[in-house]
């Protein structure tokens, strides 16, 4: 898959000379003339890099660094400020925003894509972390889970996964569905940042397997709000026609077309406050049977050891 890099300018010819300088190593180039454009770009296409012009129209560079260092999703993106020669203040203020590195205009070619290069490099080895979410991968929740078993203290592992998402891949395509994978990470920060604790860890596992790490006393009130905000966010991700009708046809492995009801979570909790809890693995073991429990139920569930809450 191409790289690939966002050119925010509102000089077309600064775009040209940028293209062309890229194109050398086939980078995917987009575009964007403002930063309103450019925010819009970049929370529908993901890019790896961003070119980023200081002075720009609508929102400018410094406003378009900040919001994306802001956003749990994206700070992780990579931005080299793009400064008019001499321009110190625009320098110091596009890095105080969060920009990576910065080059001059008018630039050196071979010196731009030198420091693509070192810049794309040092992302790949520093963020271990999902592609589509940023969220931290599966490296970075064993290290967690570890941690927290290692502390001795009680904790409250929530596995989430979402129900009957293949039906609806099947039918919207992988592009809506990675809308809604990245939705739902979203929602879980926001969620985590509201009624969580401060030190408390997202991760995401892989497809549309997430987990939290939180305490006890949290984990209750945190799902069931998960929960809520996503059944109410659910709707927006069909067309009219399947919003009202609250539901998809789909075939099922023999051939047979099926009501597949709209998108829901389940969540399986796992904690040590009943039970001891020595390994990794044995949370994990835990974590599926609960979840494969909440997932036989109607709707959005949490099951937390052996007690079932229902989402109503």
């Amino acid at each position: 898959m191409a790289i690939k890099i966002l050119i925010i300018d509102d000089d077309p010819d600064i775009r040209d000379v940028l293209k062309l300088t890229l194109s050398e190593e086939k980078y995917e180039i987009l575009e964007a003339c403002d930063g309103e454009e450019a925010l819009k770009i970049i929370h529908e296409n993901q890019p790896d890099l961003i070119l980023l012009d200081y002075k720009i129209p609508k929102v400018d560079g410094r406003e378009v660094c900040r919001r994306i260092k802001k956003d749990l999703l994206l700070r992780h993106l990579p931005i080299i400020m793009v400064t008019g020669k001499g321009d110190i203040n625009d320098k110091v203020v596009g890095m105080d925003a969060g920009a990576d590195d910065y080059v001059v205009k008018p630039f050196e070619p071979k010196e731009l894509m030198a420091r693509i290069r070192m810049i794309l490099r040092h992302t790949e080895r520093d963020l271990e972390a999902n592609p589509l979410t940023r969220l931290p991968g599966n490296v970075s929740i064993l290290k967690e889970l570890s941690r927290r078993l290692e502390s001795k203290s009680l904790f409250a592992i929530c596995y989430l996964d979402l129900d009957k998402f293949k039906s609806y891949n099947d039918k919207y395509g992988f592009e809506h569905g990675d809308e809604v994978i990245r939705e739902t990470a979203r929602l879980l920060i926001r969620s985590t940042k509201e009624f969580g604790n401060p030190d408390d860890f997202i991760g995401h596992i892989g497809g549309d397997d997430f987990v939290i790490v939180t305490t006890l006393d949290k984990a209750d009130l945190l799902c069931q709000k998960v929960i809520i905000n996503f059944e109410e966010m659910s709707p927006s991700f069909y067309n009219e026609t399947d919003r009202k009708k609250g539901f998809i046809l789909a075939k099922d492995r023999k051939g047979k077309e099926q009501k597949i009801p709209l998108l829901s979570v389940s969540i399986g909790i796992v904690t040590n406050e009943h039970r001891k809890i020595t390994h990794v693995a044995q949370i994990g073991e835990i974590g599926a049977e609960l979840k494969s429990y909440a997932k036989s139920l109607q709707r959005s569930n949490y099951v937390k050891d052996q007690r079932k809450v229902k989402y109503k």
